[in-house]
């Protein structure tokens, strides 16, 4: 049985799953990459060679046979060659009784202090087993393949990180990565399709969610009901309950709430999820239901409100670039971005360029809600306080007039759905979109995109069809409002 480091990658992301392991095994054809993917896998690829160019000169061992390269990696340390680039590491070994061939290929093996460091070249900011738990798999096997081939570890373990930084890592003497291989070996051989609940979030970005998702549907999976955790989807099917109508059945609201299942490693009671568990089944057997009129302030005009960002993953500050912001009602305004800068200071001038427009908005509408779905417009104008400050109150003004529509849609009617999304219940209530293919992983790939342009005119084009994805975040939230009002009585 072959196993490689690249098969750590796919267990382990997006999320830990042991069925695209068997699938994959098995041949089964993921959905090519989404346009975030081909963006990332594109900016890794030249951040490794980036990096490549940091060094005089290298062995290059980037191509040839998995045989080549590996005979030509030794030879290579046997020379004391400085740099080695795509060396490749192979050795046997039996696993539960399965002998097993494992190979892997790190970007770099460097001579220093007579001895060599395995480092890759990762385009990740956050270099931890929270955030990153394949990195550090991959490197430890690095690790122990090195080892196993010349008699000693490696110096050390290193990642040339998003950041640009070096990275070291702990080696655990290969521990770690061989016991996730067994788990990978048992999923291989596995006779049968393994059980992996789906999970809305866990899924999305997934090759096989398009296998996966659709099924769960089909049969009424528990594991789509809004609020069910992957522990209690398992916990439930040991008790036999396998669909939303089933727990029905046996629930109520009370004996849910007492009922356990792992978290944490440790059993842990439902608690008061079981309340919201119990409506969104209901609501996905029977259909949508109000629990109360929705509980909506009257103005004769409100400013939508989205903000398109760069997660702490990929870029350490959390960095808004697109500030968006229209007036629906009464006095219509057109659409307005105040965009972050491309230069050093890019980050504060879209920071400031979002304070003018919104004191010129309250000037003209005086003391206007700003209507936003779910935390991050407020998380992140509290982020921003902190870092650049707040000289005329204007930012405090905004937090005072904040208005989040999800936890009122949540509160008030119970949806047919497996989130509470913007984009799940936009399309629920029937609005749509000239950009088939937004979403933000669509509008971050094309932004991260922009960055690398050196063609001003292209990448305004880019930042035109962010724009428009934008605009188009703020209709569906206007068109959400209008909704929720319908429902009020």
């Amino acid at each position: 049985m072959i196993l490689t480091a690249t098969d750590l990658y796919t267990y382990l992301r997006p999320s830990k799953c042991d069925l695209r392991i068997y699938l994959k095994h098995r041949g089964e054809e993921e959905a090519p990459p989404g346009p975030y993917e081909e963006v990332l896998r594109k900016l890794g690829i030249k951040h490794e060679q980036s990096h490549l160019k940091t060094f005089p000169s290298y062995v290059d061992l980037s191509s040839g046979t998995i045989d080549q390269r590996e005979h030509q990696t030794k030879e290579s340390v046997a020379q004391g060659a400085l740099v080695l680039y795509q060396p490749v590491l192979r050795a046997r070994m039996v696993l539960d009784d399965i002998d097993c061939e494992i190979i892997g290929e790190p970007d770099y093996l460097i001579h220093e202090q007579g001895r060599y460091i395995v480092r890759d070249s990762k385009i990740s900011r956050r270099i931890t087993e929270k955030d990153h738990p394949e990195i550090l798999h991959q490197l430890e096997i690095y690790g122990w393949l090195f080892k196993q081939n010349f008699g000693q570890p490696p110096l050390c373990l290193q990642v040339h990180s998003g950041t640009g930084d070096i990275v070291d890592l702990p080696y655990g003497g290969g521990l770690m990565a061989l016991n996730t291989f067994r788990e990978i070996l048992a999923l291989k051989l596995a006779g049968v399709e393994p059980f992996h609940p789906v999970g809305w979030s866990k899924c999305s970005g997934c090759g096989y969610n398009y296998r996966c998702w659709p099924k769960a549907v089909d049969s009424r999976d528990v594991a789509i009901v809004y609020k069910v955790d992957q522990g209690l989807v398992i916990a439930l099917r040991e008790k036999g309950i396998r669909t939303f109508n089933e727990l029905l059945g046996a629930f109520d609201e009370a004996s849910l709430a007492e009922f356990k299942r792992l978290r944490g490693g440790r059993p842990t009671r439902v608690g008061k999820d079981a309340v919201l568990i119990m409506r969104m089944a209901r609501a996905m057997a029977q259909g949508e239901f109000l629990l109360q009129p929705p509980n909506l302030p009257e103005y004769p005009n409100y400013v939508m409100f989205d903000l398109e960002g760069i997660p702490p993953h990929l870029d350490e500050a959390n960095k808004i670039y697109l500030w968006g912001l229209q007036v629906f009602g009464d006095r219509p305004s057109k659409f307005q971005a105040a965009e972050a800068g491309f230069g050093k200071d890019g980050d504060r001038e879209g920071w400031e360029k979002f304070l003018r427009r919104a004191k010129v908005i309250f000037a003209e509408y005086g003391d206007i809600k700003f209507v936003h779905w779910h935390r991050y417009e407020a998380d992140n104008i509290a982020n921003y306080v902190k870092r650049y400050g707040d000289p005329d109150g204007i930012a405090a003004q905004v937090q005072a007039n904040l208005l989040d529509l999800h936890p009122i849609t949540q509160n008030s009617i119970a949806l047919p759905l497996p989130s509470y999304s913007l984009k799940v219940v936009e399309k629920y209530i029937g609005f749509q979109r000239t950009l088939p293919e937004g979403a933000g992983d669509w509008a971050m790939a094309r932004y991260i995109e922009a960055t690398e342009m050196e063609d001003e005119d292209l990448r305004a084009q880019v930042l035109d069809q962010i724009k428009t994805y934008n605009r188009e975040d703020l209709e569906a939230t206007w068109a959400i409002l209008k909704w929720l009002k319908s429902k009020s009585g």
